[in-house]
């Protein structure tokens, strides 16, 4: 996506970061503690997070001191080196990874409502779009409608779906599924689960289960295992996010619905504070509007 794009689909974010600290430094010339101070609550409220905030700011303020830099007009670029530091946490793209192992399997996992399934088919998409070979598993049979929306997305990619009635169990349904042809044939398997999150001690169960008969087809798999998040939802994205990783063993993030919020800041703190790579970022309702994580335009697009 170029970096324009971009910048209009984060407006609410930008508005809500690099606005309102814009608004607070109209007028000054020179920093002082007192308005690094409110830079941290304007962070804080932006859903980066008290503890985020507070890392970034007390870099900034070395930065500041050190560099004996007190103008005003250094501070967004300093800002902007800040957080892209203290967010770094990168991983080789998906892109570059799935010619890895053949199938290259990646399980999805994430509650009801963040955008599971619609990013399982903008993900298809991409894959196909490289050329490969996708095939989709609705591992979610809980509900009734969660198959047959796969189904659709799987249409909009032009990719092949493998799916049982509701009430089927998941894992069965996942094990059938890699012993026939079609996964064998296949570049890229993308596994969908139940969206839900009841008891850790249930979860953790069933996602070993899956993960057990993902494992007895093809030994070293799963290959990547993604947890969906919501950015719209804010610090509730973060809990989910630290919630999952105590069950799961998350290897990657994709953050939807980022160009309909004002709380896109979560992804820098998700990242700080859960140490795992986001891959993607959700920007749009379009089959093209999943787009490859990159630090540093993210920062620049909320900040500039």
């Amino acid at each position: 996506m170029f970096f324009q794009e971009l910048k209009e689909k984060l407006i609410r974010t930008r508005e809500n970061i690099f606005g309102k600290i814009s608004e607070l430094l109209d007028g000054k010339t020179i920093l002082d503690e007192g308005t690094l101070d409110q830079i941290e609550e304007i962070l804080i409220t932006a859903d980066i997070g008290i503890t985020t905030s507070h890392q970034i700011l007390e870099r900034l303020k070395q930065r500041v001191r050190k560099e004996k830099s007190f103008e005003i007009s250094h501070v967004y670029e300093l800002l902007e080196e800040e957080i892209e530091k203290i967010s770094g946490v990168t991983a080789k793209p998906l892109e570059e990874r799935v010619s890895e192992y053949k199938p290259f399997i990646i399980l999805i996992v994430g509650v009801n409502g963040v955008g599971k399934t619609t990013t399982i088919g903008k993900l298809a998409n991409r894959f196909t779009g490289d050329g490969r070979k996708v095939l989709l598993i609705a591992g979610d049979t809980f509900r009734a409608a969660a198959g047959g929306q796969l189904e659709i997305w799987a249409q909009r990619s032009g990719v092949e779906i493998i799916r049982q009635p509701e009430g089927f169990d998941p894992a069965a349904v996942i094990f059938d599924a890699l012993a026939s042809d079609k996964a064998k044939s296949a570049n890229v398997i993308l596994i969908d689960t139940a969206g839900r999150l009841h008891t850790k001690v249930n979860l953790m169960e069933e996602l070993k289960k899956i993960t057990r008969v993902i494992a007895k087809q093809f030994p070293s798999a799963p290959h990547e295992t993604l947890l969906i998040l919501d950015g719209t939802t804010g610090q509730n994205a973060l809990r989910q996010a630290k919630e999952f990783s105590q069950v799961a063993d998350i290897s990657g993030l994709i953050i939807t619905k980022l160009d309909g919020t004002a709380k896109g800041g979560v992804v820098l703190a998700i990242q700080q504070e859960i140490k795992i790579p986001v891959y993607y970022i959700g920007v749009g309702e379009g089959i093209d509007d999943l787009q490859q994580f990159d630090i540093h335009d993210f920062v620049k697009a909320i900040l500039e």
